[in-house]
């Protein structure tokens, strides 16, 4: 049993380390504001979420789970609040969600 949970804690730990490396290669090569937005909520969500399962499956039942549960539940919840405010924020100020519009200069 052991060895299977030990397996499942690194296949977690890889896959979130792929979607970390994924996701801050998308933050450098997309072009956008709202695209790069996207791009950093996947490393929150999936990225984090997946590494804090694993360590979590590494710690055992411990204080150390504990604290690891503690910081994904605040990922959880701080994190898509604080891309929802920051893409309202743009979207309030005027930057345009389509593409097209982003790359061109401001008329005003």
């Amino acid at each position: 049993m052991s060895l299977v949970i030990e397996a499942l804690s690194w296949l977690l730990i890889v896959a979130g380390s792929a979607f970390c490396v994924i996701g801050g290669i998308g933050l450098l090569r997309l072009k956008g504001f709202y695209p790069r937005t996207h791009a950093a909520s996947v490393i929150d969500s999936a990225g984090a979420g997946l590494l804090l399962a694993g360590m979590m499956l590494q710690a055992g039942w411990t204080l150390a789970c504990v604290k690891l549960v503690v910081i994904g539940l605040l990922i959880f919840f701080t994190s898509p609040t604080a891309t929802h405010a920051l893409a309202n924020a743009a979207l309030v100020r005027g930057l345009s969600p389509d593409p097209a519009e982003e790359s061109a200069p401001s008329k005003s």
